[in-house]
Formats: C-alpha cells, sequence, structure tokens
C-alpha cells in the first residue's frame, strides 16, 4: 500500500513539474504526461484511457500504381489531426505484435490517424531494401488522404532497423517534401558499425572503443534474415537451422551444421561468430555479394542526409543492447543544425520502454515535440 501511495505521489510531484517548467502549451504537456503513463500502464488502466474512446481499428487494402498493400489502420474518435505512418521493426508477429498494437492505439487516442503496413520480409525478421519503396508508396498514399492528414500533416514512426527504409524513403523525390516529421526509436545511421557491435560488442564513443554486452538474438536474426541471398540452397538451409538453433538456445552446439556449410555459409558463420572490432570489415568482404549490397543500401552513413527536409525526434536508451546509442547522435549530427532533437534516456532496452524518474521527463519531452507535430502549421484545436 505504501508503495502504491509513493508512486502516486512521485506521479503528482512530475505532472506538476511538467506544468511548471516545461515550457510549452500547458494543455498539450498534460496529454504527453497522459501519453507517457499509459504507455507505461500497457494494457493496465490509465487517465488517457478514462477520458478518451478507443480508436476504430480496421484492416485495410489498397494500391499504389498498382501495387498492392495491407495495413491496419487506427482512426481516432474524433478528426484526425495528422498522419502517421507506423513502421514496425522486424518481428514474427507483425503488425498484431501486443506492443505495436498498444502503441498505435495510445497514438490514435490523442488524434493521430495511424497507418501500420504490412512490410515484406519483417515478420521474417528481414529488412531490404525493398522496404525503401514501400514505406514511399505507403506514406504517399496515407499524405493525400485529407481525412488522415489534414492540409498534407503527416510524418513517421520507426523501430530500429525500420528506421532505415524510414529515412531513406523520406529522401525519394516523390515524398522528400511532404514528410513533415520522423520519430525513431533505437534507430541506427552506421550499419558497419552496428554490426560491428553486435558481433563484438565493440562501438566508438568520443573516438575511443567502448564495450556493451549484446543481445546474441540479434546476430542469429542477422543470419536467418540474409541466409536467402546464399546460392547454395543447402547453405541457406543449414543457416537457417544454425539461427534458430541459437535463437532457442545462445548455448546451443553448433559444429554438427557448421561443419556441413559450403563457402558462403562458413563466411557468414565466421563473420557472426567473430569477437575482434578489427577484422569485421575484412571479414564482411567476404560475405556474399547480396548481403553486402543490402548493407550498402540500407546504410544511412553513406548517405547525404542533409538532403533530408523531414524534422527528426530520435529517442534512445543508454542501455541499447541491440543497436547502441551513439548510432542515435551520429544520426543527429549527419542533419543539418537544429532538424533532430535527441532524447537519450535510461531504463530504455532498444524498443522497451521502463524509464526511471529522470528518464521519464525526458520521455515526456520526447512526446511533448511528437504531439506539437499535429498542429505544425499553426491550427489550434482543442484535445
Amino acid at each position: 500500500m505504501l508503495s502504491a501511495w509513493r508512486q502516486r505521489l512521485l506521479w503528482m510531484i512530475f505532472l506538476a513539474g511538467v506544468l511548471i517548467l516545461g515550457g510549452c502549451s500547458p494543455q498539450r504537456g498534460y496529454l504527453a504526461a497522459l501519453v507517457l503513463a499509459d504507455v507505461a500502464a500497457g494494457d493496465g488502466p490509465s487517465k488517457l484511457k478514462q477520458t478518451t474512446a478507443a480508436p476504430e481499428r480496421g484492416r485495410i487494402s489498397f494500391s499504389v500504381d498498382g501495387r498492392r498493400y495491407r495495413a491496419d489502420l487506427y482512426r481516432p474518435e474524433k478528426e484526425a489531426l495528422a498522419g502517421l505512418l507506423l513502421i514496425p521493426g522486424a518481428a514474427e508477429a507483425g503488425i498484431d505484435d501486443p506492443r505495436l498494437v498498444a502503441l498505435a492505439t495510445t497514438l490514435a487516442r490523442v488524434r493521430f490517424a495511424v497507418l501500420v503496413p504490412e512490410l515484406t520480409g519483417l515478420k521474417e525478421l528481414r529488412v531490404g531494401p525493398v522496404n525503401i519503396g514501400e514505406v514511399s508508396d505507403l506514406f504517399a498514399w496515407l499524405a493525400s488522404r485529407p481525412e488522415l492528414a489534414p492540409q498534407g500533416r503527416a510524418g513517421m514512426a520507426a523501430f530500429s532497423y525500420g528506421a532505415g527504409p524510414a529515412l531513406l524513403a523520406a529522401l525519394e523525390p516523390a515524398i522528400r517534401e511532404k514528410v513533415q516529421f520522423i520519430l525513431a526509436v533505437g534507430g541506427y545511421h552506421d550499419l558497419v558499425a552496428v554490426l560491428t557491435f553486435f558481433t563484438t560488442g565493440y562501438f566508438q564513443k568520443d573516438d575511443q572503443w567502448r564495450t556493451l554486452e549484446p543481445n546474441v538474438y540479434g546476430k542469429w536474426v542477422f543470419v536467418r534474415s540474409n541466409a536467402e541471398r546464399l546460392a547454395d540452397p543447402a547453405d541457406r538451409h543449414l543457416l537457417n537451422l544454425i539461427a534458430e538453433r541459437r535463437m532457442a538456445d545462445p548455448e546451443a552446439p553448433l559444429a554438427d551444421l557448421v561443419a556441413r556449410l559450403g563457402p558462403e555459409g562458413k563466411a557468414v558463420h565466421a563473420f557472426v561468430t567473430n569477437r575482434d572490432p578489427s577484422r569485421v570489415r575484412s571479414l564482411l568482404k567476404e560475405l556474399p555479394a547480396g548481403i553486402r549490397e543490402d548493407i550498402a543500401a540500407l546504410n544511412l552513413a553513406s548517405r547525404d542526409l542533409s538532403r533530408l527536409r523531414a524534422r527528426l525526434l530520435l529517442v534512445h536508451g543508454y542501455d541499447d543492447n541491440i543497436i547502441p546509442h551513439t548510432q542515435s547522435i551520429a544520426l543527429a549530427r549527419a542533419v543539418p543544425r537544429d532538424q533532430a532533437r535527441l532524447f537519450l534516456v535510461k531504463g530504455l532496452v532498444h524498443v522497451d520502454i521502463k524509464p526511471g524518474l529522470l528518464s521519464r521527463w525526458r520521455m515526456w519531452r520526447a512526446i511533448d515535440t511528437l504531439l506539437a507535430e499535429r498542429t505544425a502549421k499553426g491550427i489550434s484545436v482543442q484535445d
């Protein structure tokens, strides 16, 4: 009972600080606090759930230049203030992932029209260059619907490796001038640096090598997602077996499968099991051409991001053990000054939010910034 009382007291103190020190619209600041509390509550009760109607969630299909798409559309009870293309990360549950559904529902409660698409490969834990064109198509469709994106107000939100296709799509001439904002949570800038981290545990900060124990799950997702790029069907099958075995048990023995690999399969295995950061680039050159081409196509570090028009809202956890927080720092530095807002927080483990009080303040600021995008053209609204 005392613990619950103390939690309520801390929340009241936090909310008072929001309203006194927030430096923003008090109404929007209060709403941002309700959103943060609702995200923290998950499926449980919250003030936002009590005071807003649940959005309508419907499965839709449509075509863009003859290309067919399926998506979930979350419509707020009141008129939408802005459209939001919510790009899922690689997850086997796809658009039905409970975390994704909960977030889309929360955002629709605060009058975003949220489009959550089925993208090629994501349910098979694959992110590829094909997703760039898909994101461009989907955003163009959303931004063209005045009932979903009034006066063209629309942006994207992406998680983890999904941030790459989002930003690359936003550079495409067809939508570059239309994407007003991009929220990227746990995103990346330099894929080679990310590959170095999740294979070896090393990343660079302030020109110094740092170490953090990476989530080993990530490297086996990489193997599984790239197995189809190999020419030899036997190698493809064996790499899938290797990935599935290690994803189920990080300590599972692999010698029986590794011994049967051909040259391409051995190159992939050598790359993901290497722990020496100085060998990453040489091992990368030995990977099959299809894998190297995909890495190059999705690597933001090789692109001129000064051409990006969208405002960036970057959120990353210090404790991220899949993509290090330094990647969002690099991404913020890669765009023109004042185009990016960067929020580094404690307690955000990749894309799972468990913030402490200090990070709760930073998360509130990030949410308040996102809510401001609903009225970026200065239209006054009442929530």
